[in-house]
């Protein structure tokens, strides 16, 4: 039974690569490979349908996944573009050279160039903030000033936070190391992990689930989970969710640690036209307002109004270094991590 299982599995993933081979070749399509859970990526794409022509043939994997199937398939690869979540993970791709550059007047009017990749390898499409969160009536907010600050003893055995696998938290640690350097940032590092209420585990949400729990106090996680767990339909995530603050770190300075998701024309792709027009529709005016109040996420474009959800959060300034960086400093935050006891 479990062979018999395994067969039709086999043969279904077959069938599947076979028709997406065979799609490539058509006129009017475009094969997208995604990171993105599909419900928060399809709609914009069926919109892009409808207003182009333009079949887009979808494949969504975990990143990881995605860029081995990139790697592997090589100048034979049906994709046209890849989505994923991170400047970290765009620039493994662009090392990797599965990507290639791109010159869009749309583009590079659209996206800010400290959310783009200098050389048109891949481009943001929306933002993340990763601020500082605190369980309301716990932790006076009055407490809380920088990222730095959290490594001092006063928050020994108060802070949740995701492993060290978690590409948000090496770019967060990479945007440290391109402003306050390695060693600086080391430093830093080993205070921070010597305060954590317990060893690194689960996601975002489960940070702030553990936070008012009573593990810890304080999280660090993205904004758009918070966000989408207060518009969720789950009475206990919703419950969550409200009893979260959300604090802006380092605004006296450098500003909040912001992320992008974002995306990039493959190297063989070949619907290449087609690619770009889908980036382009991507970061259009009525696109971004969709990021805005179906994903809880920032718009990359300027002059589109957030969610009211995110609007509650307050204004912030956001760390302006360019998302390049935090690829070219990945390897080092990770291995900077792991000399600081971050598992």
């Amino acid at each position: 039974m479990q062979l018999s299982r395994r067969l039709f599995l086999s043969a279904a993933a077959l069938a599947a690569i076979v028709g997406l081979n065979g799609a490539a070749l058509a006129a009017g399509e475009v094969n997208l490979y995604s990171a993105r859970q599909e419900a928060l990526i399809k709609p914009l794409l069926d919109q892009f349908t409808a207003e182009t022509g333009i079949k887009v043939n979808l494949v969504s994997a975990k990143a990881d996944a995605l860029l081995q199937r990139l790697k592997s398939e090589g100048r034979n690869s049906p994709a046209d573009v890849l989505l994923t979540v991170d400047a970290g993970n765009l620039h493994a791709a662009r090392a990797a050279g599965v990507l290639q550059p791109v010159q869009s007047k749309v583009l590079e009017a659209a996206i800010p160039a400290t959310f783009r990749d200098p050389a048109g390898h891949w481009f943001g499409l929306s933002l993340r903030a990763r601020p500082i969160m605190y369980v309301k009536g716990r932790v006076d907010p009055a407490e809380l000033s920088t990222y730095e600050a959290l490594a001092e003893p006063k928050w020994k055995g108060r802070i949740c936070i995701r492993s060290s696998d978690n590409v948000y938290n090496q770019s967060l640690v990479a945007s440290m190391i391109a402003t306050r350097g390695e060693a600086a940032t080391e430093g830093w590092a080993k205070g921070f992990v010597a305060n954590f209420a317990r060893k690194p585990q689960g996601g975002d949400r489960d940070q702030l689930k553990a936070a008012v729990a009573g593990q810890c106090d304080i999280a660090i996680a993205n904004t758009y989970y918070l966000a989408q767990m207060l518009e969720s339909d789950k009475a206990d995530e919703k419950a969550v969710a409200e009893q979260i603050g959300v604090f802006w770190p380092n605004q006296d300075e450098r500003g909040t640690h912001v992320n992008i998701s974002g995306a990039g024309v493959t190297a063989a792709a070949p619907n290449r036209a087609n690619a770009v027009r889908l980036l382009e529709f991507l970061v259009s005016e009525a696109a971004q307002q969709w990021y805005a109040e179906t994903n809880q996420e920032y718009p990359v474009r300027s002059g589109i109004p957030t969610s009211a959800t995110l609007r509650a959060f307050g204004e912030f300034r956001a760390d302006d270094v360019n998302m390049a960086r935090l690829g070219e400093f990945n390897a080092a935050a990770v291995r900077l991590m792991d000399r600081a006891g971050w598992r």
